[in-house]
């Protein structure tokens, strides 16, 4: 008798502590964004359309975010020229991460890299003499400031053994950035039938140069580079023009026009352009900076959720605790034209019966972040903290009340 008076009493207490656990939870609320920031009069005023570009394809985005501000043909297939020694410099910079080469490799530059990229070709050149060694680093100045074909031939054998099997590596980091649309046959960017890219793809692989490799991408703002007795400029004109641009290649051949990656950072807000197949050297680089002028005086990044904070809680069953806090896992970032920061609409989306154990990190739902009926943003909701599996009584309790609320 004793015993069965404990368990009832133990199920009285169980059955109290649950009660509001009784109910169906009812549907997310829209979580609170970080407050807006004060809107200037100006911004309130409708944005103008994006700079007029010459070019077959173009296009602006944002580096916090990855979102399009403005473009065109942004997904047709071009011929990526010398850009492509950017996905040369990503490789190198990978391998380096991974520690199978570094800045301190003697790099042969081979008579195939100068015969196809040196001095006496069309392209441009660094200038290392051949069948000599120099420092790997500077080999890689050489390709980035110097565009150098023969730079880039010569580090692409050294670290592959060709340069096919080094085509090979960037095509597999062009899969893993996601750059969908691109095709690399060489290290240098010199026309091929299978050699492709597009102007979103390219602008993605700047943008993952620049955060995952900044010492690397810090090269390209170097504005001049000697490799023995000759001195070349960088042809990236404006980092003579705007000093906050800091790349980030430029590239041209008969096939591909004239074309411009661009770079800069003004604040704590970095804008990437692309700009393929211009007429001239000073076309793309107009087209390039208006671009870049336009986008930061019209349109803002904002963080709306910080990671590890929550965001909101939700009930759980057959826990150790009856709520669990929810947040997301890495910043919530969106870009948007000025003013419009008010007009945002967050929803979560939550299962209406989240079930113990849960782990921390866990995803259990999405936030989601509207503005004029269309999503601009989106990340998954984790569990804050652990919540381990109860007890067997309060776990049977709640067995119980869930099959009551199904009926």
């Amino acid at each position: 008798m004793k015993a069965h008076a404990a368990r009832v009493a133990l199920l009285a207490a169980v059955s109290a502590a649950t009660l509001g656990l009784a109910f169906a939870q009812d549907p997310a609320p829209a979580p609170t964004p970080a407050a807006a920031p004060a809107a200037a009069l100006s911004d309130q005023l409708p944005v103008p359309d994006a700079p007029d570009v010459t070019g077959t394809a173009w296009l602006l985005m944002d580096y916090a975010t990855g979102q399009v501000l403005a473009g065109e043909n942004v997904d047709e297939r071009v011929e990526p020229a010398s850009i492509t020694k950017v996905m040369t410099s990503y490789v190198i910079a990978a391998e380096m991460a991974a520690g199978k080469i570094s800045n301190d490799d003697d790099v042969m530059m081979t008579v195939n890299a100068w015969r196809t990229g040196g001095a006496g070709t069309d392209g441009s050149y660094s200038g290392f003499e051949v069948n000599k060694t120099a420092k790997l680093l500077e080999m890689e100045k050489g390709m980035t400031v110097q565009s150098g074909n023969d730079a880039a031939i010569a580090l692409a054998e050294h670290i592959a053994g060709s340069e096919e099997a080094f085509a090979s590596l960037m095509n597999a980091h062009a899969a893993r950035l996601g750059m969908k649309d691109t095709h690399f046959e060489n290290a240098t960017g010199l026309s091929g039938p299978e050699h492709y890219s597009t102007a979103r793809d390219l602008a993605t692989l700047g943008r993952a140069l620049a955060r995952d490799f900044p010492e690397h991408y810090a090269y390209n703002a170097i504005k001049e580079f000697t490799v023995g007795p000759i001195t070349q400029r960088n042809r990236n004109v404006l980092l003579w023009r705007d000093k906050s641009v800091d790349g980030i290649k430029t590239g041209h051949h008969s096939g591909a026009g004239y074309c411009l990656m661009a770079s800069a950072k003004r604040g704590d807000q970095r804008l990437i352009s692309v700009v393929m197949g211009s007429t001239s050297e000073s076309q793309r680089a107009t087209d390039s900076q208006a671009l870049l002028n336009w986008g930061f005086r019209f349109f803002e990044t904002h963080e709306l959720y910080t990671p590890g904070a929550p965001m909101a809680t939700q009930k759980v069953w057959k826990g150790e605790t009856n709520e669990i806090g929810l947040g997301v896992a890495q910043p919530l970032l969106v870009s948007m034209q000025r003013g419009q920061y008010a007009k945002l609409q967050p929803s979560m989306d939550v299962p209406r019966t989240l079930v113990a154990p849960l782990a921390k990190g866990q995803a259990v739902g999405k936030v989601r972040v509207m503005l004029d009926g269309k999503l601009v943003a989106e990340a998954p909701l984790v569990a804050l903290e652990d919540v381990p599996e109860a007890g067997f009584f309060k776990r049977l309790w709640h067995e119980l009340l869930m099959w009551w609320q199904s009926l």
